[in-house]
């Protein structure tokens, strides 16, 4: 195993407060900061899901997976806004 059982258990404290900043920069009215917070939300996600995978927690994953898909769209439209 790669990390160990104790640092598996603890990614779940920056997994929440990076999805918290995440929400933070996705509300703001800049379009960078919005960019920034999804990848942010990204990343969150990655951190759930290593989380997820420790744990068994597996409607957590598919909820990531989810969230993941949701925040890749949110990415081009933040784009698509940003060209016109």
């Amino acid at each position: 195993m790669l990390l160990s059982p104790a640092l598996l258990d603890a990614i779940q404290w920056p997994a929440m407060l990076v999805s918290v900043l995440a929400a933070w920069l996705v509300a703001s009215n800049a379009r960078p900061r919005r960019n920034i917070g999804f990848w942010c939300f990204l990343g969150s996600n990655v951190l759930w899901v290593a989380w997820g995978l420790h744990s068994g927690a597996w409607a957590l994953i598919a909820l990531q997976v989810a969230l993941a898909a949701m925040n890749i769209r949110g990415l081009f439209k933040t784009e698509q806004a940003g060209a016109r």
